[in-house]
């Protein structure tokens, strides 16, 4: 499976955790829809791929450049034959602040409604936060 192939909705997530691991902007960029829309770890609100690869490259060139995502829970439910809605949880470590100081391990959610394309299923919407619980 390349990096943004995902042939089944419960491809999704690993090949989001893999382009992230990589910290591959374009490759996280590729697992959204042409048009879709990302809210970021940071609270940045992206529109369409070229602007979701460039908040993902500015991300990992400051706060999130030494984070590490370990894969938990996942619920996937199939709205449809082409529609889905995926909540994936991470713990997220690496964490740095401007000093450069580790901030510790936070848990965050990915909330991705993910639509079937040419291309595979891709997020047409994706939230990345912090999450509690």
């Amino acid at each position: 499976m390349t990096k943004a192939e995902t042939t089944t909705a419960d491809d999704f997530a690993r090949a989001f955790a893999r382009a992230w691991t990589a910290q591959d902007a374009k490759a996280l960029a590729d697992l959204m829809a042409e048009d879709g829309d990302l809210v970021s770890l940071t609270g940045r609100w992206a529109e369409g791929r070229k602007d979701i690869a460039a908040t993902f490259a500015a991300e990992f060139a400051g706060t999130l450049a030494r984070a590490r995502l370990v894969t938990g829970r996942a619920k996937l439910r199939q709205l449809g034959p082409q529609i889905a809605v995926l909540h994936q949880r991470f713990v997220l470590s690496g964490l740095i602040d401007p000093q450069g100081a580790d901030l510790g391990r936070v848990g965050v959610v990915l909330v991705a409604t993910l639509i079937i394309t040419p291309q595979g299923w891709r997020a047409a919407a994706l939230q990345f936060c912090a999450a509690e619980g």
